[in-house]
């Protein structure tokens, strides 16, 4: 009898690495065949995110940001400095909330946390390269104006930042949030990438689409087939 087949290597791996006292949940990928990595909304606490790099032999090529509020990016900056890597995202639409990056780690006491300026803001559609391999942008409003996801079609994975959680959605009583635009882009946008999509949320426990679709008391197809 023929051993089955193993499935085939995907080509990117991640970790998640909660960050500063609101625990937001920086991913680290990377290109597995060429080492190289990004790190996706590096709130704070970067001596620690530079030691894991080193810890596992990778290169950053990338910074990537979701969106601007302070506990998604506030280390943005510091990390530029040390390594000189180019930040891509979020959407120009967010532009307020990175200048408001200073003066809310102050109010949070995160005194270290600056503004910085994005190399390429991004848009619907665009394409982030990383080693080989390359993530979808898909701009997805509602919890900021400028909130964008990371989908990598191949391994079935997304960062999602703030727009969905495990058992919720992002908050839309900031600043230019909008339920609407934030539930229309879970359900026009998320969904049709496919139920089998494992998503890091932007606080809190991995997900796939379709455990959210079935379960979410906000978003779940029955939910909202009532409204």
């Amino acid at each position: 009898m023929n051993a089955p087949t193993p499935p085939p290597a995907l080509p990117i791996r991640a970790l998640i690495a909660p960050v500063t006292p609101l625990q937001q949940n920086c991913t680290i990928v990377w290109c597995v065949k060429t080492m190289k990595a990004a790190i996706i909304d590096p709130g704070g606490e970067v001596p620690r995110l530079m030691a894991t790099l080193k810890e596992h032999g990778l290169t950053l090529e990338k910074i990537w940001i979701t969106h601007g509020h302070l506990d998604h990016a506030g280390g943005t900056a510091a990390i530029k400095e040390l390594t000189g890597c180019l930040i891509e995202g979020p959407h120009p639409d967010d532009q307020f909330w990175i200048d408001d990056i200073g003066t809310s780690g102050a109010k949070w006491g995160m005194p270290d946390a600056k503004t910085f300026v994005p190399d390429r803001w991004l848009h619907d559609g665009d394409v982030v390269t990383l080693g080989e391999t390359q993530f979808e942008v898909i701009h997805c409003p509602g919890h900021t104006p400028g909130h964008v996801i990371f989908f990598h079609r191949e391994a079935r994975f997304a960062q999602v930042g703030d727009v969905l959680f495990q058992g919720s959605i992002g908050r839309t009583d900031f600043p230019r949030g909008n339920y609407k635009d934030l539930i229309d882009a879970i359900t026009g946008k998320l969904w049709p990438l496919g139920e089998d999509v494992r998503f890091v949320p932007g606080h809190g426990p991995m997900s796939t689409f379709g455990q959210e679709r079935r379960t979410n008391p906000f978003v779940a197809d029955d939910v909202l087939s009532d409204e």
